[in-house]
């Protein structure tokens, strides 16, 4: 009787330790590797085998030699909100501190994944950092916030000092130096963010010849992110940057600058046909926006005659 009680006991430790299958929310959507559930099943293995052969040192795993502090795309580190800047009634520039001078280690358009808990419902949304890989004790993430959005909720809620936990990076996109001759990059709001450090890399090597022609769409001109740094890249030789405004329609209501390199409505066949057109090399897309944008734009470029090998979408 006493070896059945150990037994039950022992068994109902072991379902104690059975790792929980993760909910829905908390899948981020963005096709990341590992996802969640792949942590899932990697850790239900280790408990099965672990449970078959009652070790239970097992269920640790082998022991990462990497630093603790190190970024890692399976487990999430927690980081200190340095500033929050809100850039528009729903949109804000969030920093984040890094220890010392390190640098966060993503290369140009990757991303990572954010962890927050509202209401007790845990969730995961991917986001982009938009400063240089280069940048030092610190990293930047521009976040547009939802009204009836749990993440955005949560992002609302910070204030400097308050902490944040990521993982990651992320990402299939690899930019290297001078491996296209021009890029088109095709934003909608938000989907500025991988485009902006890949642009800032480009500048800021002298030896990358890439050409870069950006087009950005947004509602209004006031709804334009990042208009100082757009400024200052379209200053170098080989970029060009462009506006698609669908909330307005007045060039003369726009500062003089901005006339000339503005369209009104929505971006459309016509106008990508024009800019893929007038590419000065061969033209390698990026596009990145919603759901919708994202599968008209390549629905555009296809049209244009790019094959599918010549386009990325974020």
């Amino acid at each position: 009787m006493m070896a059945e009680r150990e037994e039950d006991d022992e068994e109902e430790a072991w379902l104690r330790l059975r790792p929980v299958e993760p909910l829905p929310s908390q899948c981020c959507g963005s096709g990341c590797s590992p996802c969640v559930f792949d942590l899932y099943q990697r850790d239900l293995a280790r408990w099965e085998a672990a449970r078959a052969s009652k070790d239970r040192s097992l269920l640790r795993g082998k022991v990462s030699q990497s630093c603790p502090s190190e970024l890692s795309p399976e487990t999430f580190m927690a980081f200190r909100i340095s500033a929050v800047d809100k850039l528009s009634k729903d949109t804000y520039l969030v920093r984040f501190a890094l220890p010392g001078n390190s640098q966060l280690g993503l290369r140009p358009g990757q991303h990572l994944i954010l962890r927050g808990i509202v209401g007790g419902l845990e969730i995961q949304r991917a986001y982009t950092p938009i400063s240089p890989t280069s940048a030092e004790g610190y990293f930047e993430v521009l976040i547009k916030c939802y009204q009836t959005g749990l993440m955005s909720q949560y992002v609302k809620s910070w204030r400097v000092g308050d902490t944040a936990f990521w993982r990651g990076p992320f990402g299939s996109f690899f930019y290297k130096p001078n491996q296209y001759g021009e890029l088109v990059m095709l934003a909608a709001g938000t989907g500025l963010a991988p485009m902006v450090p890949i642009l800032q890399s480009i500048t800021d090597n002298a030896e990358d010849e890439t050409f870069v022609t950006l087009i950005g769409c947004f509602k209004t001109f006031e709804g334009i992110y990042l208009k100082a740094f757009l400024r200052e890249q379209a200053l170098f030789w080989n970029v060009r940057i462009f506006f698609v405004l669908s909330q307005e329609n007045s060039p003369e209501q726009l500062p003089w600058s901005y006339q000339d390199k503005t369209r009104f409505g929505r971006l459309g066949q016509d106008l990508v046909d024009e800019l893929v057109g007038s590419c000065r090399r061969k033209p390698f897309a990026l596009v990145c926006g919603s759901a919708e944008f994202t599968q008209d734009m390549a629905r555009c470029l296809l049209s244009t005659g790019l094959a599918e090998d010549a386009y990325f979408l974020f």
